[in-house]
């Protein structure tokens, strides 16, 4: 996973780097006389490879522009948490002094997607987080229903009035 700017930039040269292994790989296949079956079969795991580390330097490029997708699952919470690091600009460096933890702290938790996190947790990393912006969590109870008709229930990091505001416009919402 990427998670640092010098790893999109590493993953971007491997990428290219790939190409070029994938291309000469063909063709010494060729030249053994495989059939285009038996090439395709034998380029599968570099293939492989080489999609998965392309969707990963596109989801880094996704969150580092703040556009993030909704958590479908309470265990993809730790990839939410370093995608709102990165959308928000945060080097591991600078969240780490935020938590009061160190840098390499930081480092292992994301490389770990934040495994075993706890709530209490997340919530300093929304706090560390939350001066660059409101940070909004949303749990979709069912994500097969219609976006109309999905139960979302929001915690916010904002202010006691804020909270109060929200929960008398969420109130609004459901009287309409």
């Amino acid at each position: 996973m990427i998670r640092t700017e010098k790893d999109y930039k590493e993953a971007k040269k491997r990428l290219e780097e790939d190409k070029k292994i994938m291309e000469l790989q063909k063709t010494r296949l060729k030249k053994h006389g495989l059939s285009k079956a038996e090439i395709e079969e034998a380029m599968e795991p570099l293939v492989s490879f080489h999609l998965q580390l392309k969707e990963e330097i596109e989801w880094y490029e996704e969150v580092r522009e703040g556009n993030l997708n909704l958590v479908g699952s309470i265990k993809e919470i730790g990839l939410m948490l370093i995608g709102l690091r990165i959308g928000l600009g945060l080097s591991q460096r600078e969240l780490a002094q935020r938590l009061g933890v160190t840098e390499p702290q930081v480092s292992r938790d994301e490389r770990n997607e934040y495994h075993g996190i706890t709530v209490e947790r997340i919530a300093k990393i929304l706090e560390a987080f939350n001066d660059k912006g409101n940070i909004e969590i949303r749990y979709v109870k069912d994500m097969n229903a219609p976006a109309d008709e999905r139960v979302y229930t929001e915690y916010l990091a904002l202010s006691e009035k804020e909270k109060k505001n929200l929960v008398k416009k969420l109130k609004l919402n459901k009287a309409s």
